[in-house]
């Protein structure tokens, strides 16, 4: 008994030392590099008892010797320890999500993405190097949340962006372009390979540090730059077709004939003729081939990076083709411990062959009883058919004679300076010189009855565009406790000049391009013009990033601005803006939860300014004109008067953007799984836009333009994105990102008065309205309420003229009378959503991608179909669809589409949603063995399929359409897009 007394007391013993609590003391380090971190999170589990890891990575905490010790780092997994007894422990912590420690470029600085609490989405240089496209930001399409492209099928064009909406009518939409710190317009001169990321600014926070230029965001673009270590010399490089798809399907001869002969009422045109498809003519099937060469290396303190490109595309229109040459060079050198140099340099030449702007429209509307050439070989003359005046479209191309080139160089130098610890002085000075030019020869010729020409003309343009920036920038980082401050303070001054001088000559005999010059032709027959901008800017700004606990962020942005397109009285502003972020796993009571690894949320406002306005609004203009040539004095002595052209504002305002933004991010399952989520309201206030003189005053032009208008766009962009190695074989990665967008014209100081736009070659026809509450460019014109099917329904109706087959419009206001009163608002331009989901698959040498991209909520203007000024072709749609007779159709009308049936309606208005194919590609890399008898480092092979496959319902080649703000989204004789096929390789050595 007493034996069991005392071994029941020694466990009751046991047992109390157990619950007593031991003083610990340890580090946590990183068990990859055992670097110590800073201010990890020490907690004991269950309670709240927890402490920080000091500058060392040393903890101490009291906790009982059976406990657990959870410990919390950003960017790290969250581990938990047993304290198992122990009174010293060494915690090492494995890296987390790779998100969270990815570094973002974000204007003259870099952050953390953990730390960024303004909107902005990174493009890494894997998603460049695995797509087919020659212009960078066309690889973004479908990748980007809130950033919508609008590609051409054109050799060599620029695509289209609008990040957030289009702000503005008259102002530029368009983002601006960051090179490695030189600001440009487009990225045509870039070589895709060059790039080693893209950051998109979308938000006010993190465009503001760019104030009067960021209103439709900033795209900021770093190259890449050489590496320690030994040489690196990589070929990439592909070959491959592009073919046209949806290719229209028009009326055939038979088809035609029936249609021509139900329009004029008499058997006219005999259907049993040859068939001529003029798409089939003027297309083809293109060959394309790009070809990339970069060197990189360096040591401790030099590292440089050259790379060359060459770029062969055809069009899949006959004869066009657009060459391309690139060259980068860049090298860094640290010459000191505290100084470094470097500069970044890039050079682009390209040439095209050119082709008409109007050949497919010609395409579309030429019969098909229009033979290309006759049996003796001259061209298909229209006069042989005798049904209009129509062009051969082959001819067209045949004498089309113009070449396009160009080059352009960019670059940039830096030195940088640190002293006192936590000071870096950097210093940069870039600068753009490009030069555009084309020719165009007209021959005298005779080809057809409509394309002649009695004289030869030849025509040469040189447009010069360049431009210096200097930037001077302090930064001061400082780390003390708990507390991160990254402060920057700057100044920028910027002019960019540009010149165009054009010219023109008859009878310039044509031997060779050697032999084109101007002053070989008619003297009497020159002509000249030569026009030019200057812009200046100088600019103040700063920024503070400060955080506490890497869990409260603060992001505060200050730029004044000024630019010489304003009045001196208005030529300054001001642009802040403010970011706070939530790291809200990093509070205590969050410790103990493992099912969000990951959660932030942020918010910002801020003022941005958009200085790309037209030139001269405030600038009283006069054309001279002989008309008003009056006499004074005696004798007489003539002096010439002019004209006012249009009357100014009184004052000149910037258009500004007021932008909020509210988002959260989000990482489950080990952050395998990462949603993020924003909502913005973006308004442009003071927006340039036209509105009608009371009265003319003898002006030239019947609209006064300035600060007239207000717009808002407001919108949700969702981000989801599933990443996970199943094994060390296999690995896979779906993202999906949704966008959603409402534009609206919010304010006229005009009232109601609308600004019209997109005017149609035939009847001057406006398809476009601003108007308060709509969109911006929506299409306005007369709903159609089906079609009249006899003469009894259009004596009964409010359209005495019209005749059976025309459209029925619908009164709108009741008053018996169809009129401009009638026209409403028929669709929006504007998409209302678009989305991309992208994959990617890799099994051991195996990796395959996927991306699909799409609009919706969206509406094109067919102005194809209103093409009728004779007896144009139609489409097969058209000819199975069409009115003819009662009974037969209440949506098409009948063959005899003119007068009043031209008239802006909704049944031009067409439903321009697509879901696309983006890019599919299959690749294979050899083996390590394999690679290294052949003396490389990797080599990669692939196939790759652009736009392969659209689904649409819109009756033409695409509906991806861009255009002006108020004239966006009209087809008329758009350039389409190809479907492109290559065969690829990647090799290291």
């Amino acid at each position: 008994m007493k034996r069991n007394f005392l071994l029941l007391l020694c466990l009751l013993s046991f047992h109390v030392l157990l619950a007593q609590d031991l003083n610990i003391t340890g580090t946590v380090t990183d068990a990859a590099t055992g670097d110590p971190l800073i201010g990890a999170s020490v907690m004991v589990k269950g309670t709240t008892r927890g402490t920080q890891t000091d500058a060392t990575g040393s903890f101490s905490i009291s906790a009982p010797a059976n406990a657990t010790l959870v410990v919390n780092y950003l960017g790290y997994k969250r581990q938990e320890f047993p304290v198992n007894n122990q009174t010293s422990m060494r915690l090492q912590l494995t890296a987390g999500s790779e998100q969270l420690q990815e570094v973002v470029v974000t204007g003259y600085g870099t952050q953390q993405k953990r730390d960024v609490t303004g909107s902005i989405s990174s493009v890494k240089s894997e998603e460049f190097e695995k797509q087919a496209s020659q212009n960078p930001v066309s690889s973004l399409q479908g990748k980007v949340a809130g950033v919508n492209i609008t590609n051409s099928g054109q050799p060599g064009a620029s695509p289209s962006v609008r990040i957030r909406g289009a702000g503005s009518v008259l102002g530029k939409v368009e983002p601006i372009y960051v090179v490695d710190g030189t600001i440009v317009n487009d990225l045509t001169f870039l070589n895709p390979n060059d790039i080693e990321s893209m950051e998109v600014l979308k938000d006010a926070s993190s465009a503001s540090i760019y104030g009067v230029r960021a209103a439709n965001g900033v795209i900021l673009v770093t190259t890449k730059r050489g590496q320690e270590g030994k040489p690196v010399i990589n070929y990439n490089g592909f070959v491959g077709v592009k073919r046209a798809t949806n290719v229209l399907e028009m009326a055939n001869a038979q088809e035609y004939a029936t249609l021509i002969n139900e329009k004029l009422g008499t058997e006219t045109v005999d259907p049993n003729q040859p068939s001529t498809d003029w798409y089939d003519q003027i297309l083809r099937t293109a060959t394309i081939h790009n070809h990339h060469v970069s060197v990189s290396g360096g040591s401790e303190r030099l590292s440089y990076s050259f790379s060359g490109g060459y770029l062969n595309e055809e069009g899949i229109i006959q004869d066009n083709v657009f060459e391309r040459i690139t060259a980068r060079l860049q090298t860094d050198a640290q010459l000191t411990d505290n100084i470094k140099v470097g500069y970044n340099a890039i050079f682009s030449d390209y040439e095209s062959d050119d082709v008409p702007g109007s050949v497919l429209l010609n395409a579309f509307v030429a019969p098909p009883i229009l033979r290309p050439f006759r049996p003796d070989g001259s061209y298909g003359d229209p006069a042989d058919i005798g049904l209009g005046n129509f062009s051969n479209p082959q001819a067209s191309l045949d004498r089309f004679n113009q070449i396009s080139n160009g080059q352009r160089l960019v670059g940039n130098t830096f030195g940088e300076v640190k002293f006192l610890n936590d000071l870096l002085f950097r210093t940069s000075l870039s600068l753009e010189y490009g030069i555009n030019e084309f020719r165009n020869y007209q021959a005298q010729d005779s080809l057809t009855t409509v394309q002649f020409s009695p004289r030869s003309r030849l025509t040469k343009s040189r447009a010069k565009e360049n431009q210096w920036l200097w930037e001077n920038t302090l930064t001061y980082t400082k780390t003390f406790g708990d507390h991160d401050v990254t402060a920057l303070l700057g100044t920028s001054a910027q002019e960019i000049k540009s010149e165009t001088l054009s010219g023109s000559a008859s009878d310039v005999p044509f031997d060779s391009d050697a032999t084109l010059f101007l002053n070989l032709g008619d003297p009497e027959t020159f002509g000249i013009s030569n026009t030019g901008d200057l812009e200046r800017y100088n600019s103040y700004f700063g920024r503070i990033n400060y955080s506490f606990k890497q869990r409260y962020l603060l992001t505060a942005t200050l730029r004044r601005d000024a630019s010489s397109k304003f009045p001196r009285d208005t030529r300054w502003d001001n642009f802040p803006s403010i970011g706070l972020g939530w790291v809200v796993t990093e509070e205590p009571f969050m410790q103990d939860q493992t099912f969000v690894d990951f959660l932030k949320l942020r918010a910002s406002y801020g003022k941005l300014g958009n200085a790309g306005i037209p030139t001269g609004i405030a600038d009283l203009t006069a054309t001279i004109d002989p008309r008003y040539t009056a006499f004074f004095g005696v004798p007489p002595i003539p002096y010439v008067g002019g004209s006012i052209v249009r009357a100014v504002p009184n004052t000149l305002l910037w258009e500004v953007v007021n932008e909020t933004n509210i988002g959260v991010e989000l990482h489950f399952l080990e952050s395998r799984l990462t949603l993020e989520a924003d909502w913005y309201n973006k308004e442009t206030q003071d927006a340039i836009f036209d509105v009608p003189n009371l009265g003319t005053g003898g002006l030239s032009s019947p609209f006064v333009r300035g600060n007239f208008a207000d717009f808002r766009n407001r919108g949700l962009e969702i981000v989801a994105n599933w990443s996970d190695n199943m094994s060390a074989d296999f690995s896979y990665n779906i993202g999906a990102n949704v966008s959603f967008n409402r534009n609206e014209v919010t304010g006229l100081s005009a009232g109601d008065t609308d600004q019209p736009g997109g005017s149609l070659p035939i009847g001057g026809y406006f398809t476009n309205v601003s108007r308060i509450g709509s969109p911006i460019g929506s299409y306005y014109g007369f709903e159609v309420d089906g079609i009249f099917q006899n003469e009894q329904e259009v004596a009964n109706s409010s359209q005495p003229s019209a005749k059976p087959g025309d459209f029925r419009y619908r009164d709108m206001n009741g008053d018996g009378v169809i009129d401009n009163r009638d026209k409403v608002i028929l669709g929006n331009p504007n998409p209302g959503m678009f989305y991309g989901i992208n994959t990617s698959f890799n099994f051991r040498s195996f990796d395959f991608l996927l991306d699909i991209q799409g609009v919706a909520d969206v509406d094109v203007y067919n102005a194809n179909k209103g093409i009728r000024v004779g007896n144009e072709n139609y489409t097969k749609e058209f000819f199975d669809n069409r009115w003819s007779g009662p009974g037969t159709s209440n949506s098409y009308p009948s063959a005899d589409v003119s007068r009043a049936n031209l008239e802006p309606n909704s049944w031009f208005v067409e439903d321009g949603s697509y879901i696309r194919i983006r890019n599919v590609q299959f690749g294979y890399t050899l083996q390590s063995d394999l690679v290294n008898r052949l003396k490389m480092q990797r080599v990669r092979f692939y196939v790759n399929a652009q736009n392969p496959v659209t689904w649409f319902s819109y009756n033409g080649f695409t509906p991806e359409i861009g255009g002006a703000p108020n004239a966006a989204g009209i087809d008329l004789n758009v350039y389409p897009l190809s479907a492109t096929y290559n065969l690829g390789v990647n090799v290291n050595f």
